[in-house]
């Protein structure tokens, strides 16, 4: 297990999101700009710009 290694992609947040308190964003993931990110939320996908999601199955409420 230790001999595999750690591949790290990073997360890349672009201008003016609002992401609320406890969001989870898993490794790998893009944030678009203008996003709102709803409090509790876990992000394992890419959010296009302008997107509010809430809850914690990345569901796409609507585009601002």
């Amino acid at each position: 297990m230790k001999k595999q290694g750690v591949n790290q992609k990073g997360i890349v947040i672009e201008d003016d999101c609002w992401i609320g308190s406890n969001v989870i964003i898993l490794d790998g993931v893009k944030i678009g700009r203008g996003s709102v990110i709803g409090a509790g939320s876990l992000v394992s996908k890419d959010i296009s710009a302008g997107s509010i999601y809430i809850n914690k199955r990345n569901i796409n409420i609507r585009q601002r």
